[in-house]
């Protein structure tokens, strides 16, 4: 398996994590142009997919250059790293909540990250967030991940080999979420937000992806325009936009929504990645692949600082996650005022910004000490 990098994977994963931080601070103004604004699908889908398109990459080379049993030791001590940082940003994310809560009188900060289970019930607590059953808001993303992570060594070598296989498994399992309501189990009887039986689908989807690219192809000569799947994935794309930014005018949108398609189209569920948020994502990438080829746009400035984020996507995140009810802080001690939002959205994706170049010149300080003569 060769590796050829596409650099626009590092590009929208930063993206993604600027988005994500962006949704998590609430009423933030910026959080309007993100794309859960525009379409059925958010910064989620595209989290899980490149994550299980990265993986698939990395893991894949060391399968074909060690074998599997080192690539399941590493794809196996990666997912204990996630783990150990799952908890550590756990700890660290309730101390700052507390620590805003104590600052803001108007709201209760503890109660909306849902943190409450902690002080009621502290030893329980502690034992759920070993297993990876307390979630407080934000903090969903990582243990999907770990679990994504830590199942990939059961599929990726029919992955890399014959992926349509390891797909249509996956997609069997992904119809058993509305037939059986499989999921796994949360504090109070509740269950994961991300329910891992049906993201499994596209963190799957994202790595039979990464196969794909590998392996030549004789390029697309026909105009766009003159594509089916490229205007059939389009046409979809601009309808979810329609229907979606309907939604913030609920008369314009009843009238122009059939009864019956929205009995059909509705509940959208994120939790068990319903098949139109699915749809919809893949029809986005799809699109957008196309409209963007990796032709060098990725080595502008602005660019490179979203590629930077995405090599770093982990340290990224939990960084993330920990500014994000600091700048809730800050804006409700402004009393929520539209500069202060912006000012604090702006400047918390700056902040990831700079923790990717210092993690990007830390790493090149080390590789030129090892390589340094003795």
């Amino acid at each position: 398996m060769t590796l050829v990098r596409d650099h626009r994977i590092d590009f929208f994963r930063g993206l993604a994590l600027i988005f994500i931080f962006w949704d998590h601070v609430p009423h933030n103004p910026l959080g309007q142009i993100t794309l859960r604004n525009f379409g059925f699908s958010d910064a989620a889908e595209i989290f899980v997919f490149l994550a299980g398109y990265a993986a698939v990459l990395a893991y894949g080379k060391i399968l074909a250059r060690e074998g599997f049993l080192i690539a399941c030791v590493k794809i196996l001590r990666r997912a204990w790293v996630l783990y150990v940082v799952h908890i550590f940003l756990l700890a660290m994310l309730m101390g700052i909540v507390f620590f805003a809560n104590s600052h803001v009188e108007t709201r209760d900060l503890v109660e909306e990250m849902g943190m409450h289970h902690f002080i009621s019930e502290p030893q329980q607590a502690l034992i759920d967030e070993l297993l990876l059953r307390f979630k407080p808001n934000l903090m969903d993303p990582l243990p999907l991940y770990i679990v994504l992570l830590a199942g990939l060594p059961l599929v990726l070598p029919m992955l890399v080999r014959k992926a349509w296989v390891v797909v249509a498994v996956s997609f069997a399992l992904y119809l058993t979420v509305p037939l059986f309501g499989w999921n796994l189990a949360a504090i109070k009887d509740g269950v994961w937000y991300f329910n891992p039986v049906a993201w499994q689908l596209l963190f799957v989807l994202g790595g039979a992806a990464a196969i794909h690219s590998q392996r030549p192809r004789l390029p697309e000569t026909r105009p766009l325009l003159r594509q089916p799947l490229f205007v059939g994935a389009a046409l979809y794309v601009v309808m979810a936009g329609v229907i979606t930014v309907a939604w913030r005018w609920p008369q314009i949108h009843d009238a122009l929504m059939p009864a019956s398609l929205g009995n059909w189209l509705y509940p959208i569920s994120k939790t068990n990645l319903s098949p139109v948020r699915l749809i919809h994502f893949l029809a986005l990438a799809y699109v957008t692949a196309k409209l963007l080829p990796d032709t060098g746009w990725t080595q502008n400035w602005l660019a490179q600082q979203s590629c930077r984020m995405g090599r770093f996507s982990l340290e990224i995140f939990c960084l993330g996650v920990l500014l994000a009810p600091l700048a809730d802080m800050v804006n409700a001690l402004a009393d929520d005022a539209f500069a202060m939002q912006v000012f604090t959205a702006l400047v918390g994706a700056g902040l990831m910004a700079l923790l990717a170049v210092w993690l990007e010149f830390n790493k090149r300080l080390n590789r030129s000490l090892k390589n340094a003569p003795a």
